[in-house]
């Protein structure tokens, strides 16, 4: 190899290994774009639009859904199939895009958070786009001018990106990605590289052309069947979802022809203007389902990403226990994975009355910090997202049946389960939900807060965790049914709460103001099994943040050696001096409360 060769391989072999520090400073803040905020009515999708989409029902009657309604409440036009709940939900489309996302910036930097994901933006028939048409467009729905767009795209051989086009969506998507970059707001996409949908133009071909189809060899297919003779196409769907076909893999993971296309798009999103400069581009991506694809092309999709920027950031959906999650995080696959394992934990010691001790939470946590040859510091750390119930609602229900038994706990969490609670969490809940989130906000590792979480939005597992966001310029009927259409007392006000977002926005303003909570060491202080106290030191040089979290059922009285060097802590989030006479820091905590102490007083 001449030293040239030599140097270009150094220096890909370096791209690939690089790990994003500013990740460490991120809060996230997840976003579904289709229930975030309706900014431009007037590319609302049409029912003809949800052609390929669950529940396949293009004819009956329908209309674009009103923002503000009651959740479980059918409305006329819903009613009249006499399909019920679960069929009606899915059809819904509420007209959220990407202005919206725009419009919302300020709310965002207002918030304080600084780095966005978001739920697949690519054009698909669904709600939710997880069954992607195709990878390089925007949903034409998401921008200003669907019909346009969609003739534009026919103009294109999708196998050749030299004859991709930029559409009027595609144009927003790079507007929105400068305007959230100059406001100092990163922002990562969802890959959905498994599988496509039953619309993609690979798979309509495939069903068009069978056998004799450019694509035919993307797709795992069983049988091509026979058009002339009517004998269906039978084909590998995600997790038998037939909906969902899956790309093709063998032995070195996503054949060719499906991964050219991905690498291609990958390059599309990250380097818009194929200069070199990934400025104009997304920061990352977040790999949807990223245990169903093997190894090895991550791998390969790794080395490309860092190449285009090494500082991108790559975090995977892996929900399953720390060994299996390891081999994804040897530095040559991912960043980090969405940190699923610390939201179990955390729902183990808050939420219910069968609670983890404290030793055991300290036992846990130091594990999972352990665990992998990734920084910790780059872990996605949350607590519920578009496939979970959100944090309201699990506090609500408690660990009846656990968090941590995912496949069980996803059905169980479900609203038409009689025996799942779907109301409005009341004034106790509300203290653990904000329990649950100052340690989020104080723990090593970058948060992610689930769009409306700070709104005080509630909901069951999918699809109740995607209601639309709910906004202080809005007023919302009252939520006063079940998922059985039974009406329920007392009503939940439904509106924007302004002391939780507040909460929020102080937590975030501590974590974006204080390094040593982005890139301090960590200690546990406490881990009192009998008083129910756990609390934390973060440090870095003369920054210094102690964390109480009480969760037992009497007041706890605190006895701790203080720092020579800080006689004087504040209240962080009430802005009152905390002394520390003689070397003590004497503490008293009432029931459910968390109290953050800061070495200076701004």
């Amino acid at each position: 190899m001449n030293k040239s060769l030599f140097l270009l391989f150094l220096c890909f072999a370096k791209a690939a290994w690089a790990q994003p520090e500013w990740v460490k400073s991120a809060v996230w803040y997840q976003i579904f774009p289709e229930r975030f905020r309706n900014g431009d009515p007037s590319n609302d999708p049409t029912l003809a639009d949800q052609f390929g989409a669950w529940p396949h029902d293009t004819t009956g009657p329908w209309k674009i859904h009103p923002w503000t309604s009651d959740w479980y409440v059918l409305q006329p036009w819903e009613k009249a199939n006499e399909k019920g709940y679960s069929f009606n939900i899915t059809r819904r489309r509420y007209g959220g895009d990407l202005q919206g996302i725009i419009d919302k910036i300020a709310y965002l930097k207002n918030l304080g958070v600084n780095t966005l994901y978001l739920n697949p933006v690519f054009m698909a028939p669904s709600h939710h786009k997880y069954d992607g048409t195709l990878y390089h467009h925007i949903d034409p729905h998401f921008g200003p001018d669907p019909s346009g767009d969609k003739s534009l795209m026919q103009k294109e051989n999708p196998q050749d990106p030299k004859t991709w086009v930029w559409t009027s969506a595609d144009k927003l998507a790079l507007k929105m990605i400068d305007t959230l970059h100059k406001s100092g707001i990163r922002v990562i996409f969802d890959g959905v590289f498994n599988h496509m949908g039953i619309t993609s133009f690979a798979f309509r071909d495939v069903q068009e052309k069978r056998e004799k189809s450019a694509y035919a060899n993307w797709f795992t297919i069983r049988s091509f069947g026979s058009v002339a003779e009517g004998k269906p196409l039978e084909y590998d769907g995600w997790f038998g979802v037939k909906d969902l076909p899956e790309i093709r893999e063998d032995e070195s993971g996503i054949v060719a022809g499906p991964k050219e296309y991905i690498f291609a798009s990958t390059k599309r999103w990250m380097d818009p203007n194929g200069d070199g400069n990934p400025n104009d581009g997304i920061d990352g991506w977040r790999l949807d389902v990223a245990f169903c694809v093997k190894h090895a092309f991550w791998k390969d999709w790794r080395k490309v990403v860092k190449n285009l920027n090494p500082q991108a950031y790559l975090t995977a959906e892996v929900i399953d226990s720390v060994s299996k999650v390891r081999p994804y995080l040897e530095g040559d696959e991912f960043d980090a994975i969405m940190n699923y394992n610390f939201g179990f934990t955390l729902a183990e010691y808050f939420i219910g009355e069968h609670r983890i001790s404290p030793t055991k939470l300290d036992n846990t946590l130091l594990e999972l910090r352990n665990a992998y040859q990734t920084d910790p510091y780059l872990m996605m750390n949350l607590f519920d997202s578009h496939d979970t119930n959100r944090m309201a609602s699990h506090v609500v229900n408690g660990q009846r049946v656990k968090y941590s038994d995912w496949g069980k706990y996803f059905g169980w969490s479900k609203a038409e389960n009689p025996e799942y609670f779907t109301r409005k969490p009341n004034e106790e809940e509300r203290k653990i939900q904000r329990q649950i989130l100052a340690f989020m906000l104080t723990y090593p590792g970058a948060p992610m807060l689930y769009y409306g979480t700070e709104a005080g939005m509630w909901g069951a597992n999918d699809p109740d965790c995607r209601k639309p966001m709910v906004w202080a310029d809005f007023k919302y009927e009252p939520e006063c049914t079940n998922a059985k259409g039974e009406v329920i007392s007392p009503c939940g006000d439904n509106n924007f709460d302004a002391s939780l977002f507040e909460y929020c926005k102080s937590l975030i303003a501590l974590r974006n103001n204080y390094e040593a909570l982005q890139k301090g060491s960590y200690k546990t202080l406490v881990a009192d099994d009998q008083q129910g106290v756990f609390a934390f030191e973060r440090r870095l040089n003369d920054q210094v943040i102690i964390a109480f979290f009480h969760t037992g059922k009497s007041t706890a009285e605190i006895d701790l050696p203080a720092s020579a060097t800080i006689p004087v802590l504040y209240d962080a989030l009430n802005n009152r001096k905390v002394s520390a006479p003689d070397g003590r820091l004497i503490l008293e905590l009432e029931p459910r409360t968390s109290i953050i102490l800061r070495s200076s007083a701004e």
